[in-house]
């Protein structure tokens, strides 16, 4: 891109200012991106580490106490997973029930005070309106309390399913639980140093690509400056356009004078008169003139 500067004039603000942008972008982009290698460097080196430690813990442990652990771990994890569910499906049936308690409460208040003035209020169409609307809501919420009082069961038969299938492995596997527990809760711990880690590298992917956009965006401004300037200069290099050919030839005044002789003409739809007479009765009032 080749910038320009006005050299009849100061220099375009603009330019400066889309400039320190670039230079503000470019700054960014390779600070964040020495940052980004240097978190993406830590995260591998974490979990090279955590695949170490962990592979070490299973020679220690042995891999067939890992496994039968494993097995209840996961039990566990399922039947804690289940019992969120079902915490969050009866907080929604809560939230339905008192919607629908509301809005039923609502169409009984509007039938009564109806009924109680019945004989003062008309029952016009807004009122009407109203209604089916508050009924709907009734109907609607209704849906709701059903379908969230559903879901609460289903969830509530999986975790106790869920619950009693831990409880049975805990029996079953207890002192290989007990004995794995070291492993677990070491895989744990580096489960979530590389959850945080990837959180960091996908930050910063997510600022050096802002960082870039924010590049590009001040090199098509500049461009775009660059591009306006160029033609500001062809224009004053060029002067004013000239007149095309042939146009000395037709003035303001003859073009009136036409105008005016038309306008004396007036064809009417009813008239029957072909059009050799119009021309004649057109040129007769040329020449009359």
């Amino acid at each position: 891109m080749n910038i320009v500067d006005d050299t009849d004039g100061p220099l375009d603000p603009r330019i400066q200012i889309e400039l320190e942008k670039l230079n503000n972008a470019t700054d960014d982009i390779n600070k964040l991106e020495i940052e980004l290698d240097e978190a993406t460097t830590a995260y591998n080196r974490l979990k090279f580490e955590s695949n170490n430690r962990l592979k070490e813990s299973i020679n220690k442990l042995g891999s067939s106490v890992i496994e039968k652990a494993r097995i209840y771990h996961e039990a566990q994890k399922i039947a804690n997973e289940a019992n969120l569910k079902c915490q969050e499906q009866a907080h929604l049936f809560q939230k339905a029930y008192v919607e629908h308690k509301v809005a039923r409460e609502t169409v009984a208040v509007a039938e009564k005070n109806f009924m109680s003035h019945q004989h003062e209020w008309k029952f016009d169409q807004a009122w009407q309106d109203a209604m089916n609307r508050a009924t709907l809501q009734v109907t609607e919420t209704e849906k709701l309390k059903t379908k969230y009082d559903r879901e609460y069961l289903k969830y509530r038969n999986l975790f106790e399913d869920a619950d009693k299938k831990v409880q049975q492995l805990e029996e079953k596997y207890r002192k290989s639980i007990i004995k794995a527990e070291p492993y677990f809760s070491l895989n744990a711990q580096y489960e979530q140093k590389l959850m945080i880690q990837k959180e960091v590298v996908e930050c910063l992917r997510k600022a050096v690509k802002d960082a870039k956009c924010a590049y590009a965006a001040s090199l098509n401004a500049l461009e775009e400056i660059s591009n306006q300037i160029h033609e500001r200069r062809e224009m004053i290099a060029n002067g004013p356009r000239e007149p095309g050919v042939g146009a000395e030839l037709e003035t303001f005044e003859d073009n009136s004078y036409y105008t005016e002789d038309l306008n004396k003409v007036h064809l009417n739809k009813d008239e029957t008169e072909d059009i050799e007479v119009r021309i004649e009765k057109f040129n007769s009032m040329h020449d009359k003139n």
